[in-house]
């Protein structure tokens, strides 16, 4: 029987030991666990910040928080690593939810560290991901950052599975998997070196599907992109890319009009849409249900790019 089995059979006794009490359902109890999870870093950590895109995962998890902390400001700010190469919808989204909860929000642009002479911009119409890893890096340098807590599941990618819910990273900001501790009886070890710092994962076990299904439940609001809705598309390598300010004029002159959603937004240029008639979380969760692709692996053009991609990337640094 696997650990999650165990805490369910376990519970589900004792609550059948108190009257009028019914057994905690599979969403309560990750929830709970992600609950656990923010208040130990809440704890441990001297200035942690919550990375908030605006996208599901990051939506479900400031949701998460709200609750693990209510009543009460949220104890850490909220982190954006923008390339520039946004979604509206998911912009208004976010400045939208940083309004309504009244937390800080702190804006890493991949712009300034190009301008800075950091990185070298990529090619017009190219991604600007894999330069991501330097931009979070000077934040965590120039705010104090101890801690970075995010949306990412193990569920996602291959590399990300590796990852422990507390995750240590070096004083260059690497991952190192044989450096990980064991996290015997939820028990989280946020000890670390100066100049090193800690990626923590609330999220770590749960699915899309569990995603969807806690939306669905608790009713939470994601950016318009998500739920099905015509669009602009050019078929590239098998992926619907949407038209931007940043595509060739080969890219207009091949595009259609489809009706789409998005399964995961990230930068504008290498995020692929989905055809979809899902106009609602309902209607979604039966989609997710069906798909046989993750993802990431049906819609991130830069993470086709090689078995590694993901896990080359973390150990330069990336969440």
């Amino acid at each position: 029987m696997s650990a999650a089995a165990e805490v369910a059979t376990a519970a589900g006794r004792v609550a059948g030991l108190i009257p009028g009490h019914s057994a905690p359902g599979a969403l309560d109890l990750l929830e709970a666990e992600a609950i656990h999870v923010l208040r130990e870093a809440a704890g441990q950590f001297d200035r942690p910040a919550l990375l908030f895109s605006g996208g599901k995962d990051s939506a479900v998890l400031l949701h998460v928080a709200t609750r693990a902390f209510a009543g009460a400001p949220l104890p850490f700010p909220l982190l954006h690593v923008d390339t520039g190469h946004n979604f509206s919808e998911v912009l208004d989204f976010r400045d939208r939810r940083v309004a309504e909860t009244g937390t800080e929000l702190v804006v890493a642009r991949v712009e300034e560290t190009i301008a800075a002479g950091r990185v070298s911009d990529v090619a017009a119409g190219q991604s600007r991901n894999a330069l991501q890893s330097r931009t979070l890096l000077d934040a965590i340098e120039q705010h104090k950052f101890d801690a970075l807590i995010g949306g990412a599941r193990r569920d996602e990618e291959k590399a990300r599975a590796k990852e422990r819910v507390f995750s240590l990273r070096d004083a260059f900001g690497g991952w190192d998997p044989h450096r990980q501790r064991p996290e015997l009886w939820r028990l989280y070890n946020g000890a670390h070196q100066p100049g090193e710092n800690v990626r923590i994962f609330p999220l770590s076990n749960w699915t899309e599907l569990d995603v969807w299904r806690y939306i669905a439940r608790e009713g939470i609001e994601l950016p318009s992109l998500y739920y099905a809705h015509e669009r602009d598309v050019v078929e590239r390598d098998g992926m619907l890319l949407a038209l931007t300010e940043w595509s060739s004029d080969a890219d207009r002159a091949a595009a259609g009009r489809r009706r789409v959603r998005y399964r995961t937004v990230g930068d504008a240029i290498s995020t692929g849409a989905v055809e979809s008639e899902a106009g609602d979380a309902d209607a979604v969760l039966t989609e997710v249900t069906l798909a046989e692709q993750s993802e990431r692996g049906a819609t991130r053009a830069d993470d086709r790019t090689s078995d590694a991609a993901m896990e080359d990337r973390k150990r330069e640094g990336y969440f």
